[in-house]
């Protein structure tokens, strides 16, 4: 009987111990769960926009844990954590509803973000309300940047299990209520900022007083007026509040609402229009919080006095307070912050800081920023008794001339140190080795002379940042041989001046570095051959910019593997040969390489291909050539491949069909030359991650491809220069993404398809081609079109009145065509336009008095799109604050995108393409070369922007308008070949910018203005063919005056003799036909025979003239039938 029991006791211990092991198994499984990988597959439909989910694919046994975007709990292999943002982060896409209940299966979810994915809402019956009971574990909500709007409140209110929930950037218009939230009791941060919001009702905030472990709550970026402060009054759990730029104003009433919220550490109260804090009831109270820390009052409206009515925040340690604050700042205003460590007064009107070394703020702070003041340079001699200074910033300051030799350098604690923008010059001073402390030292875009050797900064052993970017860099009197005690780990020279004396040699002191992780050394012209001993030497270096410098040779980069570093650029040099294949295996994680703007030949690298991290790959100009590896577009990581301008060749077009993953593609300046033919793109997963493709300046040619048409997602398009031929496909109709267009010098024909009027397009090129037909609906009501350019075609018809519904248009070129009619009057509506171009066409009539009414506005810069910086890994305070003020002065920057608006127009005799910065200031209106009529309204003098006006080759008539003289801007101004008369206004003198001038073959008349100024550079070829002008420069006196008494005889005389002429003419003429007349009545009255004869030819003279009289009104009035 024992016996039976132990063998029932050792089955069960070993059914027991296999249940175990096998739950054991299941725990440490390698995969995720098979029914959370098909849930996930589910969803991949709905945000793999631009192709993000590249490895979510359906294989069976494909661990979803490895998948990009998905998290699993490490034991359990369960999905704990889902990242589907940014997926549709275009602005104005449209919405689409979520069916929430597809993420039913994630029931370990903790952390799900949805932000930036033009969610509209929940599709009805499946909102977020039934994760409730399944996904009881999630923590983490994230619906930003969507289209949500007040009816997901309800759904949302379900979740009781959140912590976190961010809502901010959709659409809570007007007044929100949130009744349901007392559900989320756990809720510790709430965002509903951005969301113009105008109120959230009383109700509202009692539900939110419920909420008692709510900490954070930001409101930033609504419509709250100063009520608000009231009505949060109970929400006493908050410690960090953020009420930035609402509609807060004038003198908060309700300061009592605020002291109210007793455990409140940070408060943002910045952007509004604040004046003071101090309430103007209950005998002025002012703001009390004993435990705030943090008060940001930044672009409000207060003055000097604010400090005083701030004074019972006895624990602030940050006070940040940009805004109208004038005149000096004295320290003892401050005194009553105790434990004020940061003071921001950047971007006041500060002219002196007026510092006392018996005040608390001298004893205590340790960051003072005082940007975009304008300082007085003695500032620096008192600033030495705020012993515990750990930060200062002098920014863009005004400062001026050396720095001195005594003050600042007593601050021994000093890390970071901002003199940077400023204009101070000269040596740095002997007492600068003081600051033994410093970390991060900014002094660019100064005037001071930096030693080679660096030798002020070689016992700053912290020192582990240097930002020096447009100095001047000198040699020193005698030689210095000392090794530096620093080791950067930033350091930035770019642009640096230097003598002619220099060495173009590389600053020694970087032979001793061996802890660098930037490096930005370009645009300095050092010469050589590639420093790549610094990668070498500093094996955690990250970035390495040496663009726009001297360096020659080819290019070799060590055998040993370099595993950190993640951008190179070496663009723009004189380096020669071959890139090297070693690039791929001696730094396997690189994620950007530029070497454009140099001289390297031969093919590319196929290995580049397998480069797993690398995203941006620039070598163009160059004189690489062969074909462009398939394995490069379709199979690598990239995400913007640029080859311009070298010799590539072959058929780039199936491998652009099957380039998933890259989002822009720069093939133009090569030599393709393939038809591009239609493809059946049924057969192609068509990449729809493409936004910018460009294949101008090819050898391409064919009719354009009716694929390009599937790509709905595309931003930029360009095909220019090349051979294509046929009419604009239909398709092109559907590129509703689509920004820009350039198809302009081919041998397109046919007429502008009338669909084609993308909702977001901005500048569309079609000239140099043989386009023809009218407008007809062609970029109606396109509001965002800012460049329409057609020139060089043969369109037909007149500008459609339907233009002004371009409310965006800026350039309108239309030159060279066959349009006729009056120049519409519509034009005057469109106010954003600067240049118009409707010369060489065939328009008739008056111009338009209104276009004097242009206001002909500065453009903004006609990039095509934003750009970025190089990102870097954060290792360290210090390391991160040198990358911020990186950032900040735009060094290093690269382009989004490489297309770049480019205008042709022609002024000061001459065709100019204007691009960037020149395109913003270019204003012109050029309508010569038609059969314009009238007189020039005088309204045009109201043009006081614009550069170049042309009216030549016209048949305009009248005088020139004196009104003319208002166009202080004008460089180049045109009235040649019209029938224009009088005198030339003297007033045309004060043009003081014009160049160009003509009033060549018109009937002017009189002297021409006096040849000062301007008006002295001007030839006789500007006043040609107007015989009756005259003047110095036309070898033409003009009669001048004589005495006044022999002039008076002479006029006396003049009028005698003329009357006398008159006289006689008068006489003799009437005496003459009374002879003739009477001699031919005498003839015909004695010989019958020649009375006979003259009244027969008489006769016949009548009846011809009758007879052609009549035909001649016959014919014209059949004419008219048939017209």
């Amino acid at each position: 009987m024992m016996m039976m029991e132990w063998k029932w006791l050792w089955f069960i211990w070993m059914a027991v111990l296999l249940l175990v092991l096998e739950g054991c198994r299941w725990c440490t499984t390698d995969a995720c769960l098979e029914h959370e990988r098909i849930a996930l597959l589910h969803l991949k439909p709905f945000f793999n926009y631009g192709n993000p989910l590249k490895s979510w694919v359906d294989l069976k046994g494909s661990d979803c844990c490895k998948w990009e975007r998905v998290k699993c709990n490490t034991i359990t292999r369960r999905v704990i954590q889902l990242s589907l943002n940014s997926t549709k982060w275009e602005y104005n896409m449209d919405y689409w509803y979520l069916n929430a209940s597809m993420l039913l299966p994630f029931e370990k979810l903790k952390s799900l973000y949805l932000s930036e994915n033009a969610i509209g809402g929940n599709l009805e019956n499946e909102g977020f309300g039934k994760l409730s009971s399944t996904l009881s574990n999630l923590e983490i909500l994230d619906l930003s940047y969507n289209h949500l709007n007040d009816s997901i409140l309800l759904s949302l209110s379900e979740l009781s299990s959140l912590r976190y929930l961010d809502l901010s950037h959709n659409r809570f218009e007007g007044s929100s209520h949130p009744r349901e939230w007392n559900n989320l009791t756990n809720l510790k941060y709430l965002d509903l900022s951005y969301n113009n919001i105008e109120s959230i009702s009383n109700q509202g905030f009692q539900w939110l007083s419920r909420l008692t472990k709510l900490e954070t709550l930001n409101l930033t970026g609504n419509s709250l007026k100063n009520s608000i402060l009231f009505d949060m009054r109970n929400l006493s759990s908050l410690k960090t509040l953020r009420l930035s730029s609402n509609q807060l104003e004038g003198r908060l009433l309700h300061i009592q609402g605020l002291s109210n919220l007793i455990n409140l550490k940070k408060l943002d109260l910045s952007e509004n229009q604040i004046e003071s804090l101090q309430s103007s009831k209950d005998g002025g109270r002012k703001l009390e919080l004993t435990h705030l820390k943090e008060l940001n009052l930044n672009s409000n409206l207060f003055n000097n006095s604010v400090f005083a009515s701030l004074n019972k925040l006895l624990n602030l340690k940050t006070l940040s307070i940009s805004n109208q604050l004038k005149g000096p700042i004295d320290t003892k205003d401050l005194d009553a912050f105790t434990s004020l460590r940061e003071l921001n007064m950047r971007a006041n009107e500060l002219i002196d800081f007026v510092i006392h070394k018996e005040s608390n703020v001298s004893r205590n702070v340790e960051e003072i920023y005082l940007d975009y003041s304008t300082l007085n340079t003695n500032i620096l001699q008192s600033i030495g008794v705020l012993v515990s200074l750990k930060t200062l910033s002098l920014y863009a300051c005004g400062l001026i001339g050396p720095l001195p030799n005594q003050g600042w350098c007593d601050l021994r604690n000093l890390e970071v140190l901002d003199v940077s923008g400023n204009a101070l010059e000269g040596m740095l001073p002997h007492c600068f080795s003081n600051l033994t402390a410093l970390r991060v030292l900014d002094i660019s875009r100064n005037h001071f002379q930096i030693p080679l050797s660096f030798a002020p900064f070689a016992n700053l052993s912290n020192l582990k940042a240097l930002l020096s970017n447009e100095n001047k860099m000198v040699t020193e009197p005698s030689f210095y041989t000392s090794i530096p005690k620093f080791q950067f780990e930033v350091i930035s020279l770019s642009k640096c001046i230097t003598s002619q004396q220099l060495s173009r040699k590389l600053p020694t002191f970087l032979y001793y570095q061996y802890d660098l992780r930037y490096v930005d050394l370009s645009h300095n012209n050092f010469s050589g051959t590639v420093p790549s001993w610094l990668l070498e030497n500093n094996t955690k270096l990250e970035d390495l910019i040496l663009k726009g410098n001297s360096f020659t040779g080819p290019l070799s980069f060590s055998s040993a593997l370099i595993s950190n570093v993640s951008s190179i650029d070496i663009s723009e040099n004189k380096i020669q040969g071959q890139i090297p294949t070693s690039t791929c295996s001696t730094f396997p994680h690189l994620s950007r390489l530029f070497l454009s703007k140099n001289a390297f030949e031969g093919n590319i690298p196929l290995c580049l291909s397998g480069m797993k991290d690398l995203s941006i790959l620039d070598l163009s100009n160059n004189q690489l050539y062969g074909k462009v590896p398939e394995e490069l577009i379709t199979k690598g990581s990239l995400t913007i491949l640029r080859l311009s301008n070298n010799n590539f060749s072959g058929n780039v077009v199936p491998a652009i069909l099957k380039a998933n993953g890259l989002q822009n593609l720069y093939l133009d300046g090569n030599k393709f030359s393939r038809e591009v033919t239609n493809v059946d793109v049924s057969t192609f997963e068509f990449p729809n991650s493409l936004s910018d493709i460009d294949l101008s300046n090819n050898q391409l040619h064919g009719k354009l491809p009716r694929w390009i048409g599937n790509a709905s997602f595309l931003l930029r398009l360009a095909l220019s220069n090349n051979g294509f031929e046929g009419s604009i496909p239909m398709e092109f109709c559907n590129l509703n993404w689509l920004e820009f267009l350039d198809l302009s010098q081919n041998n397109l024909s046919g007429s502008i398809p009338s669909c084609f009027n993308p909702p977001n397009v901005k500048h569309v090129h079609l000239h140099g081609n043989r386009l023809r037909g009218p407008l007809s609906l062609a970029f109606y009501n396109s509001s965002s079109l800012v460049t329409v350019d057609l020139r060089g075609n043969n369109l037909t018809g007149s500008i459609p009145k339907w233009i002004d519904t371009l409310s965006s248009l800026s350039v309108l070129l239309l030159k060279d065509n066959h349009f006729h009619g009056k120049v519409p009057i519509q034009l005057c509506k469109l106010y954003s336009l600067s240049i118009i171009d409707l010369s060489q066409n065939m328009f008739s009539g008056p111009i338009p008095s209104c276009l004097g009414n242009l206001s002909l506005p500065m453009k903004e810069k006609e990039s095509l799109a934003t750009g970025f910086y190089l990102p870097f890994t954060e290792k360290d305070e210090s390391t991160s604050i040198a990358m911020r003020k990186l950032e900040r002065d735009i060094n290093p920057y690269y382009p989004d995108s490489y297309l770049e608006e480019v205008i042709e127009f022609t002024t000061k005799s001459g065709f100019y393409s204007y691009e960037g910065n020149i395109l913003a200031y270019m204003t012109g209106i050029d309508l010569s070369c038609n059969n314009l009529t009238g007189h020039i309204p005088p309204e045009l003098g109201n043009l006081s922007e614009i550069y170049s006006l042309n009216l030549s080759h016209n048949k305009l008539m009248g005088v020139i308008p004196s009104s003319f003289s208002k166009l202080h801007q004008i460089e180049s101004f045109d009235l040649s070949y019209n029938n224009l008369s009088g005198e030339i206004p003297n007033q045309l003198v004060e043009l003081n910018s014009l160049e160009v001038f003509s009033v060549a073959h018109n009937n002017l008349s009189g002297s021409i203005p006096e040849p000062k100024a301007q008006y002295g550079t001007f030839i006789e070829s500007s006043y040609e063919g107007n015989p009756f002008l005259c003047g110095t420069i036309l070898h033409k006196s003009c009669s001048k005056p004589d005495a006044p008494s022999t002039r008076s005889n002479s006029l006396d005389d003049e009028g005698e003799d003329s009357l006398l002429d008159t006289y006689v003419f008068c006489v003799s003429f009437l005496v003459s036909y009374i002879v003739v007349v009477l001699t031919i009545f005498v003839v015909l009255y004695i010989n019958p025979y020649w009375r006979s004869v003259w009244f027969s030819f008489i006769g016949k003279c009548i009846t011809t003239c009758r007879y052609s009289t009549m035909a001649n009104f016959l014919a014209y009035h059949i004419f008219r039938q048939c017209d």
